[in-house]
């Protein structure tokens, strides 16, 4: 999904030079011939990634535009621009929240980088609240990604649940993100901050299942040296999820029936029970009713659980959520890896919003986490995902070229060239190289696909051959030469006399 910038400049032609530069590298832009537009843009809900914000303005100032912003919650990152302003200017907008800011006019390799570092900076601060949130139990159905029908409709009942202390049952199939439900209903109620513990059923042994309930005492069993709380203590005044409830041995279900009806527990080789508040999510992906048929699951335990049902869709349907899910997965893997990769191609979409993914957002996540890691270029391609798009990966770039000697009608200074120039113009990070990198790089490739051939080499890059010997010296690329052609060597060293 392409990252929106909004650019708010009085001057119409500074505007179409920034949107022709952003356009080129993939961003969509907006406008705002002023403050008062620039506001009242953010107001009617529009929210772009970053804003590119004019100081000096008819009407409402740059600055006092940011500041209104601020002051209305708007937190998106603002790159300020001026072209008269002093530094003291510049410093109170960075105090007033600017990130960064340029002088007009800017090259357009200064604005991207600004505002490619403005997009990073508020990528690692969306994920630091994420965690920050996760960490405190304060998730909340905001933090949900999503704004599909059948998400909204999830939102809804469970802010409306969230506000009691009502049993939730939450089902839907493997990977939709039933906890992550569980833990909005959390953060949304008044037990937020409080301890929440999720408890996968079907992954607790059968002989340990009470014990990690319930709690132990010291010595009630073999192996019990110490006093074990259990689950349920964990949680006292906060919620207990309870993830695949329909694997609870039916032992297990009596004893978590009368821990709901009771509110109290009897850990293993206790004397006496123990009062709990908790509150109790279970989410599963088996039909419960049918288990209930087959006398698998307990039917009391069945309807006690199942007072307030939420189902969670499968990702085939609420495939308009795709574009949101992969720009938020690209953004915490960005992080995480260490890339800055910034999103995805048009092209790339389309076949992730086809795809009907069997297992469904968990599915997705991993799929991008696998293409970030990747990744090379600045957006996601469909050959970062070839087992969804059946698309392979490119050709190394470092795949040997055949011998010129092996090309039948081949020019002799002209060896095939690679499907792909290996000349990099972005670095590791995705930021643009220096120009003497690019041009030695470049110096280098053509003495190599020339076979060291000065005159051919210097016809081709466009300069004269002095210049390409003095680029060559001062570069430190006579190696290269003598590496390639023992007669360029020679013919070297006699133009090197001349142009000194």
């Amino acid at each position: 999904m392409a990252k929106t910038v909004l650019v708010v400049d009085d001057d119409p032609t500074q505007r179409r030079l920034i949107q022709a530069v952003l356009e080129r590298e993939g961003f969509a832009v907006a406008h705002a011939e002023n403050g008062d537009q620039a506001i009242a843009h953010l107001a009617s809900g529009a929210t772009p990634d970053v804003i590119l914000l004019d100081l000096v303005m008819p009407g409402i100032s740059g600055q006092d535009t940011l500041v209104e912003m601020r002051a209305r919650g708007h937190r998106q990152p603002v790159i300020v621009v001026t072209a008269t302003g002093g530094i003291d200017t510049v410093v109170q907008a960075m105090q007033a929240g600017a990130v960064d800011f340029f002088i007009k006019p800017a090259a357009p390799e200064r604005i991207i980088v600004s505002i490619r570092n403005a997009l990073s900076m508020g990528a690692l601060k969306g994920e630091v609240d994420r965690l920050k949130k996760h960490q405190s139990g304060r998730t909340t159905f905001e933090d949900l990604i999503g704004a599909s029908p059948a998400m909204t409709l999830v939102k809804r009942l469970g802010e409306r649940a969230a506000r009691s202390s009502i049993p939730i049952l939450i089902s839907g199939e493997s990977g939709v993100g039933k906890e992550v439900i569980a833990r909005a209903v959390h953060g949304s109620s008044d037990r937020a901050g409080k301890p929440f513990v999720a408890v996968n059923c079907g992954a607790i042994p059968e002989n340990l299942v009470e014990s990690i309930l319930f709690g132990h005492e010291k010595g009630s069993f073999t192996g019990a040296t110490d006093k074990h709380l259990g689950k349920f203590q964990e949680a006292n005044g906060g919620t207990l999820f309870l993830d695949e409830v329909g694997e609870l041995p039916l032992d297990i279900q009596v004893k978590l029936l009368r821990a709901l009806q009771e509110s109290e527990i009897d850990p293993v080789g206790g004397k006496r029970s123990i009062k709990v508040d908790v509150r109790i999510v279970s989410a599963t992906n088996r039909d419960l009713t049918q288990a209930v048929k087959e006398g698998r699951f307990r039917e009391d335990l069945y309807y006690r659980l199942n007072v307030f049902p939420i189902e969670a869709p499968a990702l085939r349907e609420r495939k308009d959520d795709v574009p949101a899910l992969v720009d938020a997965f690209v953004r915490r893997f960005n992080i995480e890896e260490g890339k800055t990769v910034v999103g995805a191609t048009p092209e790339t979409m389309a076949f992730l919003c086809a795809f009907d993914w069997p297992g469904n957002v968990r599915q997705l996540e991993n799929a991008v986490y696998r293409a970030i890691v990747l990744a090379d270029a600045p957006y996601l391609q469909p050959h970062d995902f070839p087992a969804i798009s059946g698309v392979a990966p490119p050709i190394s770039l470092h795949t040997p070229l055949a011998s010129p000697a092996s090309l039948s009608g081949s020019h002799p200074l002209m060896p095939p060239m690679p499907q792909a120039a290996p000349v990099r113009i972005l670095d590791e990070r995705g930021h643009l190289r220096t120009l003497e990198e690019i041009e030695r790089d470049l110096i280098q490739l053509a003495i190599e696909i020339y076979a060291g051939h000065m005159s051919e080499v210097a016809r081709r890059l466009g300069i004269g051959r002095s210049t390409l010997y003095r680029k060559v010296r001062e570069q430190g690329l006579e190696d290269v030469i003598r590496g390639s052609c023992d007669e360029a060597a020679d013919d070297i060293e006699t133009a090197e006399a001349q142009v000194a």
